[in-house]
């Protein structure tokens, strides 16, 4: 039977290569966020013949609750996976208002009309590990919350407001907390393009705190199909890591780049002082979904640069006419 699926936050990263998954798969998608649809280049549903069926509405969590509310009703989807978020850390220092109007305020108010609603099977939630703060070792998921940052603050917030939601009402909500996604089609100003395009046009990189801050880099598709194995099988009330194994510094990273890439590190680097509030490190322990859900990551971080070194220089006209830095709206 063909699922029909609700994706909000549907023009972001993760968001749209989560409904190109799920198109794949010949669901139906309803797409929604909060702006019009960027270049293709940065939808991979765009790039193959979808299997399944596809409509897009550009509503806003701030401004559209009860265009959405009416959508949802009218459209009855079984399942909701939101990614709308204010997600930028740094940024979130200047203007943290706009982070807890978006991610606490209007995301609680959302999450109070969808209780009611009857027909949705699973409400996935997809957060971050931010809000554990700055950790030591691989962490589980019921590792206390101590976030450093607004935007990190403002996430942790939405999420405790949640269980609370599944505890007194049993709204069947699943969450998921993904360490450091990438792939082709990921916004310019994140690390891994970033660094490919400067690369690519001849251009240094700024290097933060002398990159020593330890990540886990995971592939989107990999994500993706964890998501929709959360999705599908995940228990209400849970919280899933989505992670590998593998642990680089953006130091070691940037180092990989360049000898894929054959650019020398040292005349491809500027190191500059560190970015207020960044955590040191979080590691997620993964073995919940790996061993509940039998899911795996298959891709690994050098196939994975390989890919998006791939997407970067196939689309280099386009990409470098594109905004190179966040374009925060409010």
């Amino acid at each position: 039977m063909t699922q029909k699926i609700l994706v909000i936050g549907s023009n972001s990263f993760s968001g749209s290569h989560f409904v190109h998954h799920a198109l794949q798969k010949g669901s139906h998608v309803i797409g929604m966020s909060r702006s019009h649809k960027p270049h293709d280049v940065f939808l991979p549903f765009t790039w193959t013949q979808p299997k399944g069926e596809y409509t897009f509405h550009a509503y806003d969590l701030n401004h559209h609750l009860d265009e959405i509310m009416a959508c949802i009703h009218h459209e009855k989807p079984e399942y909701v996976v939101n990614y709308a978020a204010q997600s930028m850390v740094a940024e979130s220092w200047q203007h943290p208002e706009h982070w807890f109007q978006t991610n606490v305020v209007s995301t609680i108010k959302f999450h109070e009309q969808l209780r009611k609603v009857d027909f949705i099977k699973k409400y996935v939630h997809v957060t971050t590990p931010e809000v554990y703060g700055s950790t030591n070792g691989f962490i589980k998921e019921e590792a206390p919350f101590y976030p450093s940052t607004p935007y990190a603050v403002s996430r942790a917030a939405a999420d405790m407001s949640l269980r609370t939601f599944f505890e007194a009402y049993q709204f069947p909500v699943v969450f998921t907390r993904a360490a450091n996604v990438y792939g082709p089609g990921q916004q310019l100003y994140r690390i891994i393009p970033r660094a490919i395009l400067y690369f690519m046009l001849g251009q240094k990189i700024d290097l933060h705190g002398g990159g020593v801050s330890k990540r886990s880099f995971i592939h989107i598709e990999d994500v993706s199909n964890a998501t929709w194995s959360v999705m599908t099988q995940g228990q209400p009330g849970q919280t899933y890591h989505i992670s590998t194994q593998h642990i680089v510094t953006i130091k070691e990273l940037l180092h990989q780049i360049c000898g894929e890439m054959g650019v020398d590190f040292n005349a491809s680097v500027n190191v500059v002082g560190e970015r207020m509030g960044k955590d040191a490190a979080y590691l997620l322990d993964s073995a919940k979904i790996r061993h509940e859900l039998n899911w795996q990551d298959s891709i690994s971080l050098t196939d994975g640069i390989h890919d998006c070194i791939k997407w970067v220089k196939s689309n280099l006209s386009t990409l470098e006419n594109q905004p190179f830095a966040y374009q925060h709206k409010a």
